[in-house]
């Protein structure tokens, strides 16, 4: 068997990784925090131009036409870079929700528009959404939606449902909430507000899964690049007159970095794959995003211990995929919750 990436996808890697490595220096990156929505629109346009924001987005829509892996290669080198870009709310979550609807996303594979899912709630699981459609109209409160505050539309999940929402539609409040990453999320309130019904609760459940295996592939990338840094880092650090990647203690940390690295991709990119082929993964993808949740949280510790207070300065990279694999770990359920996720679908069997 063949696990390897087609050409095509290998070219596509390529290219996301230059546009988006070219546009995420520290200086940049700096930049783009002090600004007021700590989002880089400059290369959200350059991505769109690309035709890598729309790359799985119909051809009727002015995308590419491509599948869910084409996405998560994109995805990853996003990961990779802590990008300050809508990739995690536009590509893996609204944008797939509204295939049949390429009126509205042709503005979005063009980086002229946003549209985002709102899937949170103050309590409960985003499985069991309280929210409520009644065919053409939403009421609940939504939390932390990413990239809601520069949406022009919502995908929101209810209880009977996926239903499409206008920003400006009556009975939408849209409220700033500011995460650790300086992207802010937002706070969304639907009252009794006009929308379009996509489907019923099993389109609700695929929007799910596809966010957990993007939140896994970015996730992927993120602890690669910090690996990265790190062993970069333990090379050139001299202690003792020695670099420290000669020290016993540091090698072996690094080395147990590097194998949970590997666990969160092969996981990451086996669940995605089988959704990408229709394959059952619902197992799959929660084995992954426990692995993604506490393999992943081992990474980027052990990364901030190795820098020892070089990893704390907010001037170093290392910290935007900190705070980055902290905001996807809790997307969608941490490890405890995913376990527990787990648990009762293997209950059922």
């Amino acid at each position: 068997m063949d696990f390897s990436f087609s050409p095509e996808q290998t070219e596509l890697r390529d290219l996301a990784a230059r546009i988006l490595g070219d546009a995420t220096t520290s200086e940049r990156a700096k930049s783009v925090t002090a600004s007021a929505d700590g989002t880089d629109h400059e290369l959200w346009a350059a991505l769109a131009t690309a035709g890598l924001v729309g790359i799985s987005m119909p051809e009727s829509a002015g995308g590419g036409g491509f599948g869910w892996l084409e996405t998560c290669v994109v995805l990853e080198e996003v990961g990779r870079t802590a990008a300050a870009v809508p990739a995690f709310a536009v590509m893996a979550l609204a944008a797939p929700a509204l295939a049949d609807h390429p009126d509205v996303l042709a503005d979005v594979a063009a980086g002229t528009s946003v549209v985002t899912a709102a899937i949170h709630e103050p309590v409960g699981d985003p499985f069991t959404p309280a929210a409520t459609g009644t065919g053409d109209r939403v009421t609940g409160v939504k939390v932390c939606v990413p990239a809601g505050t520069l949406a022009t539309a919502f995908v929101v999940t209810c209880a009977d449902g996926l239903y499409l929402v206008d920003a400006t539609a009556a009975g939408v409040t849209v409220e700033r909430s500011d995460t650790t990453t300086k992207v802010p999320d937002a706070r969304v309130t639907f009252d009794n507000s006009p929308a379009v019904r996509l489907g019923g609760p099993e389109v609700v459940e695929a929007l799910l899964w596809r966010g957990i295996s993007a939140a896994c592939v970015m996730t992927s990338g993120a602890c690669a690049a910090a690996v990265a840094l790190t062993a970069s880092y333990a090379v050139e650090r001299h202690q003792f007159g020695k670099p420290i990647a000669s020290l016993q203690a540091v090698s072996q940390r690094t080395g147990d970095a590097y194998i949970d690295t590997e666990a969160v991709r092969l996981t990451a990119w086996h669940s995605a794959w089988r959704l990408s082929e229709g394959l059952p993964c619902a197992e799959q993808l929660l084995s992954a995003k426990y692995c993604a949740a506490e393999a992943g949280w081992r990474v980027v510790h052990a990364a901030h211990h190795l820098h020892g207070g070089f990893g704390v300065d907010r001037d170093y990279p290392l910290h935007r995929f900190f705070l980055l694999h902290k905001q996807l770990e809790l997307q969608l359920g941490s490890g405890t919750p995913s376990l527990a996720h787990l648990g009762r679908l293997l209950a059922q069997v």
